[in-house]
């Protein structure tokens, strides 16, 4: 895992992208930042929408984003903040798509969970255990 300045980087990260968040709905504001092995962080913030269910997840933006700039693997760590008081953990399906790509690379990056007043850390393989991937398409 990687050390304190790793991860204060990409919390930081996280809550910049959280300032472009598009939460008129909820007013939860959830801001997300990945780090791959070459340095590169890419950020990603919620986007609601008024049919809630087409709503994004600022961890699915984030990996979308990823994806279209060519990322395929080499994903270390993951940051995301959201607006309460507690840190916020990736949903199922955000913990789905961050498993997706970090398989491709074999990897089992942290995840920092954060909020105005604590990050945690945890595992990605604990966030999702006997996770489903490309691997289990053979």
């Amino acid at each position: 895992m990687s050390d304190d300045s790793d991860r204060d980087e990409l919390v930081i990260a996280a809550r910049r992208a959280q300032e472009n968040a598009y939460a008129p709905y909820s007013k939860f504001r959830v801001g997300a930042a990945l780090r791959f092995a070459d340095g590169t962080i890419v950020t990603g913030a919620n986007v609601e929408n008024a049919s809630y269910g087409l709503s994004l997840c600022a961890e699915a933006a984030a990996v979308a984003r990823a994806m279209n700039e060519g990322h395929r693997g080499g994903l270390e760590a993951v940051a995301v903040i959201g607006s309460g008081k507690k840190p916020v953990t990736p949903c199922g399906r955000c913990r789905q798509m961050l498993f997706e790509l970090a398989d491709l690379g074999a990897t089992d990056p942290a995840v920092w969970c954060a909020s105005s007043e604590d990050v945690e850390q945890v595992l990605l393989s604990a966030l999702l255990p006997r996770a489903f991937g490309p691997g289990s398409l053979d």
